[in-house]
């Protein structure tokens, strides 16, 4: 019997060295956690990697996803708890971005002063308008279509009737929760925060970036890099390089901004 910790969590890279940190990502709707494997080893020694296993995909496939964002945080935090009780930072991409955000809501009320920082990557602002129509209201055809122009889902696998049957039910309902998600809490956090966004990313632009400055209360940057909505797969470089430089040689933030 799968215990709930490796149900949910995924553990990518150990860290090798101590003082360690905990990086604690969150893929983007419908994402594999394996992503966060690929690029893993080229953090530091220093730097743990784990992520989250959230149901409608790999071995969670056949489970039932989430409606809503309450009952959603209040399982993901019970099972990063002991994550959260040291030091660690958190990242997420599109939709794990706002996952990040919320469980840094959480740590900061559970867990104060261990959140070392909070990168968010391809994600509006809590207090940005999301862009209408929604998407998660297309019919299966059109939703395929803006999947593949996206472009974070390979062709061959948005091709496949029968598995997308499977995954679709899962990247909807994630979809619709990033889309009708905004400021829960009517205050920021007090962690650093790092954004980062594509060049060319249609979606989460420089501007729809720019407000997650009044969502810090500890400081802000934002960081452009080269690459669409999804450079965490084609660009990832000067993003692990970000990331490197402020988990910092010893597990701390080594540079503010």
């Amino acid at each position: 019997m799968q215990s709930d910790h490796d149900r949910w969590i995924l553990t990518c890279k150990q860290a090798s060295r101590s003082p360690s940190i905990t990086l604690i990502c969150f893929p983007y709707a419908g994402g594999s956690p394996e992503v966060f494997r690929s690029w893993a080893e080229g953090l530091r020694d220093s730097v743990e990697v784990i992520t989250v296993r959230l149901p409608g995909r790999g071995p969670r496939i056949k489970e039932a996803v989430y409606e809503s964002w309450g009952p959603l945080l209040t399982d993901l935090s019970a099972v990063f708890s002991p994550y959260l009780e040291r030091p660690h930072a958190l990242y997420g991409h599109s939709f794990g971005a706002r996952l990040a955000y919320e469980v840094a809501h959480h740590a900061g009320a559970e867990h104060p002063g261990r959140t070392r920082r909070l990168f968010v990557s391809g994600c509006r602002s809590p207090d940005a308008p999301q862009a209408r129509p929604y998407m998660h209201d297309l019919p299966d055809d059109a939703f395929r279509d803006v999947l593949l122009h996206m472009g974070g889902t390979p062709p061959e696998l948005l091709g496949d009737d029968r598995l997308m049957r499977l995954l679709l039910p899962a990247i909807r309902s994630e979809i619709r929760l990033a889309e009708l998600w905004g400021d829960r809490h009517g205050t920021g956090v007090d962690v650093p925060i790092t954004a980062v966004y594509g060049r060319t990313d249609p979606i989460d632009n420089e501007p729809s970036m720019a407000g997650w400055r009044g969502f810090s209360r500890r400081g802000f940057e934002l960081i452009e890099v080269a690459g669409g909505h999804f450079f965490p797969l084609t660009h990832h470089p000067q993003l692990l390089d970000t990331l490197n430089s402020r988990l910092g040689a010893s597990g701390g933030p080594a540079e503010l901004w």
